[in-house]
């Protein structure tokens, strides 16, 4: 039996794209071998890859002039990148800092130049995203860097920055596919796949073409933007078979209509989810106002013991890894894509009997 699997990531794919690689496993089409046994160099791979980057820029409206990479070391990896092919005419970035990650991102690429904390919200756990204003903003930055939806306190933007001529950057590694987003805003987006694209493994940068070409002499060949870019990904062997399985992810978007018909059924689970614990007499939700994320919904009972004994009913029941971060404790459901309205659904009635049951 399957469980409903809320876990922030690696999160749980849909079904059917299980199903298909699961039919797939032993031979890809008439191949006779396995997508993981293929040599990168092959012309049956080659197909996938071109097919899954094909895929992307439809389901996003990727425009022409931005280069899709198919890269690997997580998003981690582009707390480095990011300023060593970004930071290279004034040596200054502006960050917001509204989680852990974002103080990471924000860390690293202090080692490579002069970064600004523009406005953080640590001052209240980062339960909100902070007011901008642009004339805050230095002109002379070389990029502006948000994390977009944060994982850990289920927070997301609705209103992006207004950076100019500054390329605006977004970690978007729990939000990328789950809503429309214009990519022409943004200089350069990265993601970890492994909360609404695929499996982990396979890190996605978007990345506007004047951006590349352009990296400190001290970066390293590969974290150097360039060098993937001339290699169509492939200067290394690629992380192939988590591309393949986001191909697989993303011919499941096209099935059921694209990431718009997505995006409304991704807000009705989150707003199932919000409005029950915003009545609920035990359950409190951690995110209040306009900041709240549609992928990670934190919540608590404000009872430590009584959060261990929700957390133990919930994985006696089927709903597992709802435990919170330890940075925030209590729960956090995570509703990615691939979980089903049925899977919320299950979840609240389960809440309302747990409540019932323990006020």
């Amino acid at each position: 039996m399957r469980v409903y699997n809320f876990s922030a990531g690696p999160s749980m794919l849909p079904l059917e794209v299980l199903e298909k690689a699961a039919a797939e496993m032993t031979s890809y089409g008439n191949s006779g071998q396995s997508v993981m046994e293929m040599s990168h160099r092959s012309k049956e791979y080659g197909a996938i890859i071109e097919s899954a980057e094909s895929l992307l820029r439809k389901v996003l409206s990727i425009p022409d002039q931005y280069k899709v990479l198919f890269l690997q070391g997580g998003a981690s990896s582009q707390f480095a990148m990011v300023p060593l092919n970004l930071m290279n005419k004034s040596g200054k970035a502006d960050y917001v800092i509204t989680g852990q990650w974002a103080k990471k991102a924000f860390k690293e690429a202090s080692r490579y130049g002069a970064c600004r904390a523009v406005a953080s919200s640590e001052d209240k756990t980062f339960s909100y995203i902070p007011e901008l204003n642009s004339a805050d903003f230095d002109p002379e930055a070389d990029y502006f860097h948000i994390c977009y939806n944060n994982t850990i306190y289920g927070t997301k933007f609705y209103q992006l920055p207004e950076t100019g001529s500054v390329p605006l950057v977004a970690d978007m590694s729990s939000s990328i596919l789950s809503e429309e987003i214009d990519v022409s805003k943004f200089g350069l987006i990265y993601a970890g796949a492994q909360k609404n694209m695929g499996p982990a493994g396979l890190t996605v940068v978007i990345i506007r073409e004047d951006l590349i070409g352009n990296a400190r002499d001290i970066t390293p060949t590969m974290f150097n933007y360039q060098i993937h870019a001339d290699n169509g990904s492939m200067f290394n062997t690629p992380p192939t078979y988590s591309i393949y399985i986001m191909k697989l992810v993303l011919d499941w978007i096209e099935s059921m209509g694209g990431i718009k018909v997505l995006e409304e059924k991704n807000k009705k689970k989150a707003a199932l989810l919000y409005d029950y614990l915003d009545q609920s007499s035990l359950f409190k939700p951690t995110v209040t106002g306009p900041s709240r994320s549609l992928m990670n919904v934190p919540f608590v009972t404000g009872n430590d013991e009584l959060d261990k004994k929700f957390i133990a009913g919930c994985t006696e029941n089927g709903f597992v890894n709802i435990k919170g971060h330890r940075s925030v404790g209590g729960m956090r459901a995570s509703i990615y894509n691939a979980m089903p309205y049925e899977g919320v659904e299950a979840l609240v009635a389960f809440m309302k009997k747990f409540e019932k049951e323990n006020m």
